[in-house]
């Protein structure tokens, strides 16, 4: 699959939401080998309300030989409110960090922009040849760093986590997201599978990583005020944070 349909959704967003969408779209599509992946149910594109405004869901989820599922996010509520929300998750035979990045803001500004390669080995440390790659972008230049969050140890020393300011700061973030993902996908091309013992421990650093991400309050009552309590743990669970048993 080497053409990745647009989405209308996207052209309703933040320019920076839409800048990101396309640029790990286009990436994904320049270096790995996609086949699409089904999310359960109607789950793909999904409708409700919060607090008077439209919300929209929209999905959009691949797979490849090394990586079980790619999943690529994006929400919109009324005119207040865009979100990005994406995960890379490996494939337990594989020893990947976990890809994530998020965007949060309005029409004029990004609240939130986060974006991290999560370790998933025991050590708790990306692989040395990430760290050597990864050392040289520009993750001090940003003037308004914003804190981790307290369920945030799952993230690494590269962990990126800031309010951009103007266009040169938001353009600063794309890029370092995008070497983000061209080292992840370089070096997951480069690896083998690994063996029995070394598998459960990935598996059981993966489900720690869902686990800990579910804790984000945040993302929870949005879901829970809009399709309430039921749905919004069916979709943290299946869709946002699923993991192998």
């Amino acid at each position: 699959m080497s053409n990745l349909s647009t989405s209308s959704l996207r052209e309703q967003q933040h320019p920076l939401i839409r800048k990101l969408a396309n640029r790990i779209e286009g990436v994904w599509s320049d270096c790995l080998t996609l086949d699409p992946y089904e999310l359960p149910g109607d789950l793909g594109y999904v409708e409700g309300r919060l607090e008077g405004e439209k919300l929209t869901i929209e999905n959009r989820c691949y797979q490849t030989p090394q990586f079980r599922k790619l999943h690529l996010e994006l929400a919109k509520v009324g005119e207040s409110l865009d979100i990005l929300h994406c995960v890379m998750f490996p494939r337990v035979n594989y020893a990947l960090p976990t890809f994530g990045t998020d965007l949060v803001g309005g029409r004029a500004q990004i609240s939130a922009a986060i974006a991290d390669l999560s370790p998933t080995l025991p050590e708790g440390v990306l692989p040395q040849s990430y760290r050597s790659q990864l050392a040289s972008l520009p993750l001090e230049n940003f003037t308004q760093p914003r804190d981790i969050p307290a369920w945030g140890d799952i993230f690494s020393e590269f962990c990126l986590f800031v309010r951009p300011v103007n266009l040169a700061e938001e353009t600063r973030f794309l890029e370092i997201v995008e070497s983000y993902l061209r080292v992840h996908c370089q070096y997951a091309l480069a690896q083998t599978p690994v063996s029995p013992d070394q598998q459960l421990q990935i598996l059981a650093a993966q489900r720690y990583y869902s686990t800990q991400q579910k804790r984000n309050d945040k993302t929870r009552r949005v879901l829970e005020k809009a399709f309430g309590p039921e749905w919004a743990e069916n979709y943290l669970n299946t869709v946002l944070f699923d993991y192998v048993e």
